[in-house]
């Protein structure tokens, strides 16, 4: 007969002392609590399988208390009795968990979560939206080993479906730089998006619709005049056309960045369409606009109304917050301009092309006020002074050149490339 085991008590266990030598104290049915000569403490199923002695490993003491051993031991034991081998399930399950942690969600969280500090707040929030909606609910929990390059169009082709063409090539290129950073640490081979070059449906570029020519925005700006809606939004879409900063600027928009004396509106820098790390790199900076003295005259017509409160334009329920980002693109729709006609952001792009092709403005003055990225001939981003005398005389000869448009001054037409 097999010697009897006494099984171990919890006592025993804790008292347990190293020796010069590492020892074993059995609690029966192969369950083994090995004592270490250096003072730890392992637990350890002794079986058999396939004619084979073999050894599991059930975890340390204190960790893993007797109890939890012997639960261990037990559901061994269950595995064996179906003629499984619990040391197979064990690596089964460990690669389970590892599979699971190089998942495509997995990776593309970590991607995200790394990429997140040095983006704006709402490039991060397209990024995960499109991410959680078009891509994980499909191939989310998929090792991205094992991802092909029909996976991946077959999500591309389900946006593309919804009729959203340009959304499908830019969710590729996120799932392309999700790849990449998986190929970088070690969790894929290679990005299989690249092989899905010229499948997609091309994208037509289309800009912001704007009124360029001096024959169409004359009768754009006298239609501003005549507008029947909200005052507010009315001194909003004139503003616009004078400042053409971009519509989430100028609807957020404070009382307090505005100086009537000098003449300008200072706009923080955390406000304005730059990359995170540059509005870090130059925060408690901000871009001065100079006002005309049109635009200030529409500043003094609206300050009796909205002056009290924060925002030069609130909302029409509440003035502690501002106008919605789609209000002046519905006021244009109810000047009886469509979508593909102009828009908020259009009044940029109507200075941009009607100073310099008009006015004969130098470029690189007209990009310093609308606040795009300059660099000297050095390499060096201008500073919010740069040009300012320049760009003062720019903005009032922007101002007086819509007036006389307004009323009916000769029209010049842009200047052709033959």
């Amino acid at each position: 007969m097999p010697k009897r085991v006494i099984p171990l008590t919890d006592v025993q266990v804790k008292n347990a002392k190293p020796k010069d030598k590492d020892y074993k104290l059995s609690d029966g049915f192969g369950l083994i609590l090995l004592v270490k000569k250096t003072g730890g403490k392992l637990w350890h199923f002794n079986y058999t399988c396939g004619g084979k002695q073999l050894l599991l490993s059930l975890g340390t003491y204190p960790e893993i208390t007797l109890a939890e051993a012997r639960q261990r031991r037990e559901d061994a034991r269950k595995l064996l009795a179906h003629g499984i081998n619990p040391g197979d399930a064990r690596k089964a399950e460990k690669q389970s968990q590892t599979q699971q942690k190089e998942t495509f969600e997995a990776i593309a969280l970590e991607w995200y979560n790394r990429q997140v500090p040095v983006w704006a707040d709402t490039h991060a929030a397209t990024v995960i939206s499109r991410l959680k909606r078009d891509v994980f609910p499909h191939v989310g929990t998929r090792p991205i080993a094992e991802l092909k390059a029909t996976d991946m169009l077959q999500v591309f082709r389900r946006i593309e479906a919804r009729e959203k063409i340009e959304t499908a090539h830019r969710v590729k290129s996120i799932c392309g730089q999700v790849f990449r950073y998986a190929v970088a640490t070690g969790r894929a081979e290679r990005d299989c998006t690249v092989d899905l070059r010229g499948t997609l449906t091309p994208v037509i570029p289309k800009h912001h619709a704007a009124l360029t020519e001096p024959k169409d925005v004359a009768p754009f700006l006298r239609a501003m005049d005549e507008y029947q809606g909200s005052f507010t939004v009315k001194c909003a879409m004139r503003l616009s056309s004078l400042v053409f900063q971009r519509p989430g600027e100028l609807r957020l928009a404070e009382w307090t960045e505005f100086d009537f004396n000098s003449c300008e509106w200072n706009i923080p820098i955390e406000r304005m369409k730059l990359k995170k790390r540059l509005k870090e790199a130059r925060k408690g900076e901000k871009h001065l606009v100079p006002l005309s003295r049109q635009a200030v005259e529409i500043l003094k017509t609206l300050q009796p109304l909205t002056g009290s409160g924060k925002y030069l334009f609130p909302s029409m329920t509440t003035n502690l917050k501002p106008i919605s980002d789609n209000t002046i693109n519905q006021a244009i729709r109810r000047m009886g301009y469509d979508k593909d006609e102009m828009t908020a952001h259009g009044f940029r792009a109507m200075a941009r092309t009607i100073l310099e092709e008009v006015l004969n403005v130098r470029p690189e003055i007209i990009e310093h006020q609308l606040a795009h990225v300059v660099r000297d001939a050095l390499g060096r981003a201008y500073n919010r002074t740069t040009h300012l005398a320049a760009r003062k005389t720019m903005m009032q000869t922007w101002a007086d050149y819509l007036d006389g448009l307004k009323s009916g001054a000769k029209v010049i037409s842009l200047r052709r490339q033959d």
